[in-house]
């Protein structure tokens, strides 16, 4: 299946927009946010400091009167310049986005938006890394796909199992704050994976320029599910 194919196969899962979070939220309190490079506010900003990139997105959400700031897809981003995790002498750098945020409030709750079972879930500790991490997997119409939920809460995994099913809106955990997710603000990293090759619990979110076209055609814009714009 093509990337045109799998995207449009995902469009297509359902007209109306699929939830992440609770979907009593109206869509005119959710703000669009850029976390780019080119943001020219931010760049005044420490963003390797959670508290202050968190001040950042708060005012944000206070300004428009929201409660969910979200975007970030393919964005390219200067947040992870801060950790070894994702630069590193003997590699290209890693600071293109490859899925959405939904940035809001620790203790979120976070739920399916399609029935899947757990494929896996990893508590990723490394600095600027997810933190708790779940894989579901989907079979929608004989098609295989995989969503990823990350910077979660570590109770969100702690009675989880390999197999889990969970159905469409049921809760499947809570955000964690930056004491666990890697050190960021509140927020959760929603990615949608056609092919999962070998990873579990884990599955990179951020790529290099070079490896953009695969992840691209492996890791379709999440908005084609949640219909945000």
């Amino acid at each position: 299946m093509s990337l045109n194919q799998f995207s449009e196969f995902i469009n297509t899962i359902s007209s109306k927009p699929l939830y992440v979070l609770d979907a009593t939220i109206p869509k005119d309190k959710y703000i669009p946010i850029d976390i780019s490079e080119s943001n020219e506010t931010l760049n005044t900003i420490d963003v390797s400091s959670s508290s202050k990139l968190g001040k950042f997105v708060n005012n944000h959400l206070k300004t428009h009167d929201a409660q969910v700031a979200y975007g970030g897809y393919l964005e390219v981003r200067n947040i992870y310049n801060r950790s070894k995790h994702f630069n590193s002498q003997a590699e290209e750098a890693r600071n293109i986005h490859i899925a959405t945020d939904l940035w809001c409030d620790a203790e979120t709750p976070i739920y399916a938006p399609l029935e899947g079972t757990v494929h896996s879930f990893k508590n990723n500790t490394n600095y600027g890394d997810y933190g708790p991490t779940i894989m579901l997997k989907h079979h929608i119409n004989n098609v295989e796909f995989y969503t990823l939920f990350g910077h979660l809460s570590l109770g969100s995994i702690k009675n989880l199992k390999v197999g889990q099913l969970f159905s469409k809106g049921q809760q499947i955990a809570t955000l964690g704050d930056a004491t666990v997710n890697g050190d960021y603000p509140p927020h959760l990293h929603f990615q949608i994976i056609k092919d999962i090759q070998d990873f579990k619990g884990d599955y990179p979110g951020v790529c290099s320029k070079t490896d953009l076209d695969f992840y691209k055609s492996n890791c379709p814009n999440p908005n084609l599910m949640l219909k945000l714009l």
